[in-house]
């Protein structure tokens, strides 16, 4: 089993322990551990993909796949969701799986280019969740709250206005917006007036 999992081969891999032999360097012990993270991260992107899969080809099956593993409902879910959500050509070797979470609901050029980011720069996936989050802020922020206004009018105003925006060459939400902005424009005119004319008295 040591030599499938691509572990140290001094070491012998068990499903209830790993041995390890007396007098290892501190080199192997480390390099060992980094295999034993690989293993793990890699073991959680192996279930996401098996329980897709069971979705998909054994759909009454997918709760004894679940059983089977003996693993929280919530985890596996959660494993399932990013695997389906993240095809393996996006995810990234360097990256844990924990780190495809944070960008599994968005769209694939963000999720290429956020994961690149955190790829290049080094960042744990609290750093990459913050980042997100500080990006999809600044966009609200520089986005205009946009309403809806509902007018009834008569059938023949509605035909004069039509007609109005037609000669402008406009839409008629068009026509009727700057109107109604060339009209505030005069109001806004005619308060600053009365604002100073106040002041002067």
């Amino acid at each position: 089993m040591a030599n499938r999992l691509g572990l140290e081969p001094s070491v012998r891999a068990g499903r209830i322990g790993l041995s390890i032999p007396a007098g290892l360097p501190f080199d192997t012990w480390e390099k060992i551990g980094d295999q034993l993270r690989v293993i793990g991260d890699s073991s959680a992107w192996w279930l996401g993909d098996w329980l897709v899969y069971g979705e998909t080809s054994f759909p009454d099956r997918y709760r004894l796949a679940i059983s089977q593993t003996h693993l929280a409902y919530k985890t596996l879910r959660n494993y399932a969701w990013v695997a389906r959500n993240v095809p393996m050509s996006r995810r990234r070797d360097a990256l844990s799986l924990q780190h495809h979470a944070q960008v599994a609901a968005l769209s694939g050029d963000e999720q290429e280019r956020w994961l690149a980011r955190a790829e290049e720069e080094g960042w744990p996936q609290s750093r990459l969740r913050k980042e997100i989050q500080a990006s999809r802020a600044r966009t609200a922020d520089s986005e205009p709250i946009k309403v809806a206004v509902t007018v009834h009018i008569s059938f023949e105003r509605e035909r004069r206005w039509r007609a109005a925006a037609q000669v402008a060459s406009v839409s008629l939400p068009e026509w009727i917006a700057h109107t109604l902005d060339h009209a505030a424009g005069h109001v806004d005119g005619d308060m600053a007036i009365g604002a100073s004319g106040a002041q002067a008295v």
